[in-house]
């Protein structure tokens, strides 16, 4: 017996078509109309439907919200791999930045914190959680950590609407040369949800970062919780290059 996904049918792929064709109709946050009479309305069964609309459910087209409906989704913001402030990132794709400082405080290193910005366990540290947002939609949680040292008189009111990588070059003279990101999936706990506003053990994006200046220094450290219904990423994938004598040793 075969496994075989079926194609969809000429009328499945047309209820799709009415659907994207409803959606562009409304606006961010409008409601579907109740499924049973949206299927009258399309002269469909309703688990005909119900698939259609799954498939704009995965598609990030639409989410459905427990108890309340289903409703259309805030297009995602696709984010390229590169070194890149957040606020320079939303800039470059339309949007508007904003920060708010959630928190802020001195705290020491310690051997975690000490090995990830290479410096003492008993070096100061500053910490500091600011909520990133993208046309005033919660997009992500930052945590950011930097040696005191380097940023002497920071507040959590400059950083606010601010690009921390901005302050750094503007205030203190320091210029990020790379930086090290990695990703992984993740979900989102009850203080990330009541932030992101989104509900508990929502999908999420685990970003964690080090930058370095151009004379080898860590000047940052820092956790990131974005949104997986708001945010994706994309990378440009070129092939690798084939070794210089390979035609050679073909021919030998």
């Amino acid at each position: 017996m075969s496994d075989t996904v079926p194609p969809p049918t000429t009328k499945h792929r047309s209820i799709h078509a009415e659907l994207r064709g409803l959606i562009d109709e409304l606006a961010v946050g409008d409601a579907l109309p109740p499924e049973r009479a949206l299927a009258a309305e399309l002269g469909v069964a309703r688990m005909t439907l119900r698939r259609a609309v799954d498939e704009l459910v995965r598609d990030g087209r639409l989410v459905r919200r427990h108890g309340s409906g289903t409703f259309v989704a805030a297009p995602k913001i696709a984010a390229s791999l590169h070194v890149s402030s957040f606020s320079d990132d939303m800039r470059r794709r339309g949007h508007v930045p904003h920060s708010r400082t959630v928190e802020l405080e001195e705290v020491f290193a310690g051997p975690q914190l000490g090995r990830r910005l290479d410096v003492s366990p008993s070096a100061r540290v500053l910490r500091v959680v600011r909520l990133r947002l993208a046309d005033a939609l919660p997009m992500a949680i930052e945590t950011l950590h930097v040696p005191v040292d380097l940023v002497p008189g920071l507040t959590g009111e400059a950083l606010n609407d601010a690009s921390f990588y901005e302050l750094l070059a503007s205030r203190y003279g320091i210029h990020l040369a790379r930086g090290l990101q990695e990703i992984e999936p993740t979900v989102t706990d009850e203080d990330e949800s009541t932030l992101l506003q989104v509900p508990l053990h929502s999908p999420a994006f685990l970003f964690e970062r080090t930058s370095w200046d151009g004379d080898g220094r860590v000047v940052e450290f820092v956790r990131s919780v974005y949104r997986g219904d708001r945010y994706r990423l994309t990378a440009e994938l070129t092939p690798e290059a084939a070794p210089a004598d390979d035609e050679t040793m073909d021919r030998t």
